[in-house]
């Protein structure tokens, strides 16, 4: 598939084996539930990302190179696109690059986490309006409103939940009964952000999962599943600066991205978000 590179109007294309990120594209739409487009999130976020400045909070991470893989073949049942995402993943870490997923929708992560996971004890740090701690949804267990239970569940792994405010009984008794840390989208509204947003026995190796309904739908309205009362600019970028302090980012993810044809200033947030997280796995925020 013809697309764009990440920032392809500052930077050339980077060998893999020499880019410190592999930006990894995955038009995945098959559980949405709601609002559709997700699969066209990738290339317009690549396309967007031409109109970026080369520098952000005086880091560019352009000057470590980027390399932008192929689109990843998302036919087939959510197992096989999981295992190209594994791959893809694990080349990065062979490359010894940071991965970097484009969604698509939230089911994505899954792979990425799969990969990720083989390499040590390592957090989720997730920013949402939903929980996405669902068993299965509509009888799908890879559905994208299942996909922190299948890493929470199946690879045990930690997770801290932000900006939250779509949530079933169900979904609440597992926090609980799993003990999640988590800052509701109410919480963060009348208290603010947490000066220490992560537990002191969080690992210290971490993947940051961006749903950009987690946003407030005046700032990102094109999503599949928006809900009023999310982050602004400034507290999402605040609240990742402070959960990178100390730790390394092993991958991130930025997804759900639904484009609008007349709403460029989506497609422009995204990939300004997606810039911001490199210079965080960069250089961690003091």
């Amino acid at each position: 598939m013809e697309h764009a590179y990440f920032l392809d109007s500052e930077y050339p294309q980077t060998p893999p084996e020499r880019a410190a990120f592999h930006i990894i594209p995955v038009p995945l739409e098959r559980s949405v539930s709601y609002g559709r487009g997700a699969a066209k999130g990738p290339a317009a976020l690549l396309l967007a990302s031409r109109q970026l400045e080369a520098a952000e909070n005086g880091l560019a991470p352009g000057e470590s190179g980027f390399y932008t893989a192929p689109f990843v073949r998302c036919e087939g049942g959510a197992e096989a696109v999981l295992a190209r995402v594994e791959n893809m993943v694990a080349h990065a870490v062979d490359c010894r690059a940071c991965p970097v997923l484009l969604g698509g929708e939230h089911t994505v992560s899954l792979g990425a986490l799969r990969s990720l996971a083989r390499g040590g004890e390592i957090g989720i740090v997730q920013i949402d309006a939903h929980a996405d701690l669902r068993p299965e949804y509509g009888g799908d267990p890879f559905s994208h409103a299942c996909v922190m239970y299948r890493a929470v569940n199946d690879l045990k792994l930690p997770l801290a939940q932000f900006a939250v405010r779509e949530i079933s009984r169900e979904e609440t008794a597992l926090r609980r009964r799993l003990q999640i840390c988590h800052y509701d989208a109410a919480a963060l509204a009348r208290d603010g952000l947490p000066p220490d947003p992560l537990p002191l026995d969080f690992p210290r190796r971490v993947y940051i999962s961006f749903d950009l309904d987690g946003l407030d739908p005046s700032l990102m309205p094109a999503t599949g599943t928006p809900s009023p009362g999310g982050l602004f600019w400034h507290d999402a970028v605040e609240l990742l600066r402070r959960c990178a302090l100390g730790r390394e980012i092993a991958g991130f993810d930025v997804v759900e991205l639904a484009p609008v044809p007349s709403l460029r200033h989506a497609d422009f947030t995204a990939a300004k978000l997606a810039h911001v997280l490199m210079t965080l796995a960069l250089r961690p925020a003091a």
